[in-house]
């Protein structure tokens, strides 16, 4: 328990030593307004100071500028106050404009920024700490002391910074872009205007007479300060309440990090500051821990604490938490994030942390963006866990007690062990039941949630596409559409294809899945899932004839020569083309095999007379033949002369036919027309490749069979028609009673074996801070899918109330939305972004390093993945 009265101390005494020191705070003159005007001080004068460049030296200073570049400017004392300034209306003021402040005018300014309200827990006030002071960069100014009372000349040299320290000085001080002023309240910079100069100066030593070096320690300001956006009144600059502290004595101290009011946060009307508006770098891959962060990194509470003395929270001995890396690390990189005028930050010591604690987020590689986010949360409580011996409990048996009271008790015993901010704020419970099949034992149990993982259900049908050949003399090709269920079966698929292509009762389908011109797959179990075949696939169906089981199906693939300059040289190799064709027959030898190939491709020849007379086997010669020769006997549906006829012309054709294994890649032996086929295993099919000459190739119209659509053709987009679902929709699937599935099944205690209970979960108490998680993602033993679902999600006006298992009469079920986790692409690659709520209709687009507003209309997509939501208290 925490001391009222020590922390009263404390408190007292950084607020006297703040007031007692000589600092001097240079921050944005905006900022320092806006407290101003909501809590005047009081009423103290300033003087006006234009910057101006340095006059320039001619030649030497060109020179000079080459090798030893610095920057140079002069203050102008001019004859304007504050208080003709504020009659005047603030006419001219930009957001290049400065204020020199004492450090009570600071701490009364950072304190109206930061919201004591919302900082306040426990009775306790806000206060700066040496814990709040990060980030710094160390800078130092020489300030030559004119002859000239109204004017002040000011140097920053390189040989007395670094190179990043003397770019970030740039930055700030540049005045070749925009004229900016100063507003001197401290009375300070009258010293160096003083007689006292001189004595100052005296006392600097290995200083020209007219120098006095001054160090400064800047904080925040960089970027953003040169106000690119400073035609926009939502732009990030000028609001930013960068602090820059300037000591007369030669030393630097940082200011506190400050933000903005939480009244962002409120829902009310009220204009919110544009503090926290801080991109994050990609650095690799990482975009996935940049959209997560950036939610959490704006959840009200959350900002607060880590804003604050959050340290001593930190559990290091905790065996479940991460010695307090990941809380410190994510309160360091929150703090930067929330700096006034930050620019993008790479979050790399967050990174080394994470893949340190989470090995499976190392690397470079994507990663989802819900995963890390639950991996935060949890790590994030077990380093600020507040238990430092958690006791042993055992839930008791509910028997016939009133579910309030054993929901309290798991409460009870869950809080006993688990006590943090994020316990506090993002956690909830939902009360689960079990029924057996058996026995009807029912188990009631209450399980706390830190965020609720609800399915897509959108439309539960899918239409597809196929193509239907049939077989025989008659050979054709035709393409159906059919319209199954999404959850459906294979024999749904036959079903449904069958009535579409007429299937005769002697008929039947038999479906392949066709690659690269090769089948790799027969789907042949009716129990199989339609949900393992993709919308890219392309599928056959072949219609066969029943009751010729006798004579195996032989599946045939066509090769042909492909020819390719590689380096300057002609290779050559067989590439598979078409689709393959199927047919039964009862093939003995070499022959048999010729002669049903050819039956089928009697319908692909290319028909000119001299073509037909040579080859004499085309559909019309072939019945004419079969007049002419009533008791020839038939092979394969041919007379037996032309069979041989044709088997002896395949010397002539250059048609190669070679056994082959199940996806004709392997090639086997050559199959001989006049000798008996080799292999005598033919377990009712019969692959076989065949290779064809450049002169085949000419003869036939292959285009006919070559052609091959997916089951589902994308649209412009490369997506299908979006379903759309609603919010309340995923709710009510995520709450709906099913049966436990085999791998879950559930030990009885009624019945002492496990079963496969009934299972319904109810929402019993909501967290302040409710996270949702889409699930777009489904896999499954074969197949990755991502569901493209649109779901219509509220923003304003999330009503829980009707959901709620319990009400305790005090609790508020409605919820405003504040973030979202976005995820755009497909399963094999994609990107996360984030959409941020920064108060009244103000949205912001966080992609990476960029920050961009972004039209509240826009943020409904079919994209977003996570969702977060803040709890409005009833009125």
């Amino acid at each position: 328990m925490d001391n009222p009265s020590e922390d009263s101390s404390q408190q007292q005494q950084t607020e006297s030593s703040v007031k007692d020191d000589q600092r001097v705070y240079f921050v944005p003159y905006r900022w320092w307004k806006e407290a101003q005007d909501s809590a005047p001080s009081d009423g103290k004068s300033a003087t006006l100071y234009a910057v101006a460049p340095a006059p320039s030296y001619g030649a030497m200073k060109l020179i000079n500028n080459i090798f030893s570049p610095d920057i140079a400017f002069n203050l102008r004392r001019e004859e304007e106050s504050l208080s003709q300034s504020q009659e005047n209306g603030e006419v001219g003021v930009s957001g290049r404009d400065y204020a020199l402040v004492p450090g009570d005018m600071w701490l009364q300014a950072l304190k109206w920024h930061s919201n004591s309200k919302a900082a306040a827990k426990n009775g306790k006030s806000f206060s700066v700490t040496d814990e709040d002071i990060a980030d710094v960069y160390p800078l130092q100014l020489r300030l030559s002391v004119s002859r000239e009372t109204s004017s002040l000349g000011v140097r920053i040299s390189k040989k007395d910074n670094t190179v990043e320290c003397f770019r970030r000085a740039y930055r700030i001080f540049s005045v070749d872009t925009e004229p900016s002023r100063i507003w001197d309240l401290s009375g300070q910079t009258a010293l160096f205007f003083s007689n006292e100069s001189n004595d100052m100066i005296k006392d600097s030593q290995k200083q020209s007479e007219q120098d006095l070096l001054l160090e400064l320690q800047v904080y925040g300001l960089s970027d953003s300060v040169k106000n690119k956006a400073k035609k926009d009144e939502m732009s990030v600059s000028y609001l930013n309440g960068s602090s820059l502290l300037m000591n007369g004595s030669g030393s630097g101290i940082t200011s506190n990090l400050t933000r903005s009011s939480s009244s962002s946060f409120s829902g009310g009307s009220c204009e919110a500051g544009t503090l926290g508006l801080t991109g994050l770098q990609n650095l690799g891959n990482t975009c996935f821990m940049n959209s997560a962060l950036q939610c959490l990194a704006h959840t009200p509470k959350l900002v607060d604490y880590f804003l604050g003395d959050y340290k001593r929270e930190i559990n290091h001995d905790n065996p479940l938490g991460m010695k307090g890396e990941i809380a410190s690390g994510f309160g360091d990189l929150l703090k930067k994030l929330w700096a006034p005028g930050a620019s993008p930050v790479a979050p790399k010591t967050f990174k080394v942390k994470l893949s340190h604690f989470a090995p499976q987020f190392s690397g470079f590689n994507q990663h989802d963006s819900q995963e890390v986010l639950a991996f935060l949360l949890d790590g994030l409580h077990e380093d600020l866990n507040r238990v430092k011996d958690k006791p042993y409990v055992e839930a008791k048996d509910g028997d016939d007690r009133p579910d309030e009271e054993i929901a309290d008790e798991y409460w009870h015993y869950h809080l006993a062990r688990n006590d943090s901010i994020i316990v506090d704020v993002c956690q909830g419970q939902y009360r689960s039941t079990l029924v057996c099949p058996v026995c009807k034992k029912v188990s009631i149990m209450f399980d706390p949630f830190m965020y609720l993982s609800l399915p897509l259900p959108s439309t539960s049908m899918r239409s597809m596409t196929l193509t239907v050949i049939e077989s025989g003399s008659d050979l054709q090709i035709s393409t159906f559409t059919i319209t199954v269920p999404k959850d459906g079966k294979l024999e749904d698929l036959i079903r449904a294809l069958s009535i579409a292509c007429s299937l005769e009762s002697d008929e039947t389908l038999l479906v392949a899945e066709i690659y690269n011109n090769r089948i790799i797959r027969y789907l042949e179990e009716p129990s199989d899932s339609l949900s393992l075949i993709r919308d890219g696939d392309r599928l056959v169906a072949y219609r066969l004839h029943k009751g010729t089981e006798e004579a195996p199906l032989v599946m045939f693939t066509h090769q042909q020569i492909d020819e390719h300059y590689i380096y300057g040289k002609l290779t050559s190799n067989w590439k598979a083309f078409g689709i393959p064709l199927a047919a039964h027959g009862i093939v003995l030898k070499g022959s048999d095999v010729c002669s049903l190939y050819l039956q089928l491709l009697v319908p692909f020849l290319v028909q000119n007379r001299a073509q037909t007379d040579e080859h004499n086997f085309d559909r019309s010669s072939t019945e004419v033949r079969t007049e002419m020769e009533p008791d020839d006997k038939r092979v394969n549906g041919f007379p037996a002369s032309i069979a041989e006829e044709n088997a002896a012309e395949h010397l002539d054709m250059e048609f190669h036919f070679y056994l082959s294994d199940d996806k004709a890649i392997t090639k086997g032996a050559e199959i001989v027309m006049n000798e008996p086929l080799k292999s005598t295993d033919i377990p009712g099919r019969l692959n076989v490749l065949v290779n064809w000459s450049p002169k085949m190739v000419e003869k036939y119209n292959t285009s006919l069979f070559s052609s091959l659509p997916e089951v589902f053709k994308s649209g412009f987009f490369g997506k299908r028609p979006q379903d759309s679902v609603s919010l309340y929709k995923c709710l009510e699937a995520f709450l709906k009673e099913e049966p436990l599935g085999p791998e879950d099944m559930w030990f009885c205690p009624g019945c002492k074996e496990h079963r496969q209970a009934t299972k319904k979960l109810d929402l019993w108490r909501l967290p302040e801070i409710l996270v949702i998680h889409l699930k777009r993602f489904s896999y499954s033993r074969f197949i990755k899918n991502k569901l493209e679902t649109y779901v219509d999600f509220p923003t304003h006006d999330l009503d829980l109330s009707s959901y709620m298992a319990y009400k305790d009469g005090k609790s508020s079920y409605r919820y405003m939305l504040y973030a979202i986790s976005n995820h755009y692409g497909s399963m094999g690659g994609g990107h996360y972004t984030a959409f941020v709520h920064q108060g009244a209709d103000r949205w912001y687009d966080f992609d990476d390093s960029h920050v961009s507003p972004i039209n509240k209309d826009k943020i409904k997509t079919s994209a977003a993945y996570v969702l977060f939501y803040r709890r409005v208290e009833e009125t």
